[in-house]
C-alpha cells in the first residue's frame, strides 16, 4: 500500500533517460544487452549465469558500481539500483540456496570501502529469502587485479588463494561482478568443495569473455 501511494507522488523513472515507467531501474531502451548462454562452465561449477554483457553500456554500469568516486562525490544511487535491480531479476531464475559472495581481501576492502561482490550478493539472497553468508570464504592473500592477465596467468594468480572459514551447505550460490574465464570463481568454488559443498552455480552481474 505504501509503495504504491509513493508511486503516485513520485512515479518511477528510468535511471538511464529519467523517462518513463522502467519495470527495473531502466528501461528497455536504456537496458543494456543481455549476456545470453554462457560456455559449459569451469569444474567445479555446476553452472554460472550472468546478467548483461560487459560491452557499451553494460560495461560503463558495471564500472560506475565497481568504482565510484570517493566521498559524497561518488555517491551514485543510480549506478547500485542499475546493479542490484538486475541481480535480482538474474536471481528469480534460479533455484534458491544459501548466497556467498566472492570475497575481497582486507586491504582492499578497506581501500575500496565496500565489496561488489557483496552488495550484489545480499541483493541475491533478498530476492529469494535465501541465507546471506558474507563471511563463509576469505581470501587469503592479496592477488593482482584479473583485468591485464592472460588465461593461464590468471589462474596461476588465483591459485590457492580462497579458504572456507567453517562447513559449507550442500547447495551454494556464489556470486561475483564480472566473470571472463571463471578462473576467481573455480578457485572460489574448490575452497567451498573441500568445505563440503557439493552444487556451486555461480551468478554474475556481467559476462566479459577473454579475447586473444
Amino acid at each position: 500500500m505504501w509503495r504504491e501511494a509513493l508511486e503516485l507522488l513520485f512515479p518511477p523513472a528510468c535511471a538511464g533517460c529519467g523517462r518513463g515507467v522502467a519495470v527495473l531501474p531502466l528501461c528497455a531502451a536504456c537496458r543494456p544487452p543481455p549476456a545470453g548462454a554462457l560456455p559449459p562452465p569451469p569444474a567445479p561449477l555446476a553452472g554460472w549465469r550472468a546478467a548483461i554483457a560487459h560491452d557499451g553500456a553494460g560495461a560503463d554500469w558495471v564500472k560506475r558500481f565497481k568504482y565510484p568516486a570517493r566521498g559524497l562525490a561518488g555517491l551514485d544511487l543510480a549506478a547500485e539500483a542499475v546493479a542490484l535491480g538486475l541481480m535480482r531479476e538474474l536471481a528469480r531464475g534460479a533455484e534458491p540456496a544459501p548466497v556467498v559472495p566472492v570475497p575481497l581481501h582486507p586491504r582492499r576492502l578497506r581501500e575500496r570501502g565496500f565489496s561488489p561482490a557483496a552488495q550484489l550478493a545480499r541483493a541475491a539472497a533478498r530476492e529469494r529469502r535465501a541465507p546471506f553468508a558474507p563471511t563463509l570464504l576469505v581470501r587469503l592473500r592479496d592477488t593482482q587485479s584479473q583485468t591485464t592477465l592472460a588465461r593461464a596467468a590468471r589462474r596461476r594468480n588465483v591459485a590457492g588463494a580462497f579458504a572456507a572459514r567453517g562447513p559449507a551447505p550442500a547447495r551454494v550460490w556464489l556470486v561475483d561482478d564480472v566473470a571472463t574465464t571463471g578462473s576467481t570463481l573455480v578457485e572460489a568454488a574448490r575452497a567451498l568443495e573441500r568445505a563440503g559443498a557439493r552444487e556451486i552455480t555461480a551468478l554474475c552481474l556481467a559476462w566479459r569473455p577473454l579475447l586473444g
